[in-house]
């Protein structure tokens, strides 16, 4: 049995906004951003058991709009959402970390985070690096959490919903 792992960026956030880094909330384009990742990923990869989700806000917010949008109409499918201060990171090797601990009764997981460790995630996961540009996704599928980046992945999709950039097509 495989598992799935969507990792995504956090939409564009507000660098105008004099606050810290992780207080820093999403740009105006980043809320425009958001939900397209979410329709998305209701049309491609469907249902999420879990949800990983940086501390940051610009990262709560961001999942936010995309499980509003996965839910749809369906408000009782939410997805269960760990918000997670170990994925305030921005090395990857801590995010390898994160999915090799992930419960084995979730067969897709989502993980939001930010760059550069999501680019260093996908590359550590499948070998292969993508860019991660705001509000970008990479659908990856593996053996197993255990063994997350000790044996390679597939990247299955990766791009930009929002503006339906891909540089491996679904």
């Amino acid at each position: 049995m495989t598992v799935t792992l969507v990792v995504i960026r956090h939409a564009k956030s507000d660098w105008d906004v004099p606050i810290t880094d992780r207080n820093r909330p999403l740009a105006k384009r980043g809320r425009k951003q958001a939900p397209a990742t979410g329709r998305w990923l209701r049309e491609h990869v469907g249902s999420i058991d879990l949800a990983v989700v940086s501390m940051a806000a610009r990262t709560r917010q961001t999942w936010e709009r995309v499980s509003a949008e996965l839910a749809g109409a369906d408000m009782d499918s939410a997805v269960e959402t760990r918000f997670a201060e170990e994925a305030y990171t921005f090395d990857g090797r801590d995010l390898v970390g994160i999915v090799r601990d992930l419960p084995g009764s979730v067969t897709t997981v989502a993980l939001v985070g930010h760059n550069p460790a999501v680019e260093e995630l996908v590359e550590d996961l499948t070998g292969e690096w993508v860019p991660m540009p705001t509000s970008a996704l990479a659908v990856i599928e593996l053996a197993d959490w255990e063994s997350a980046g000790r044996q390679p992945g597939r990247l299955a999709a990766a791009g930009r919903p929002a503006d339906d950039t891909w540089s491996v097509r679904p």
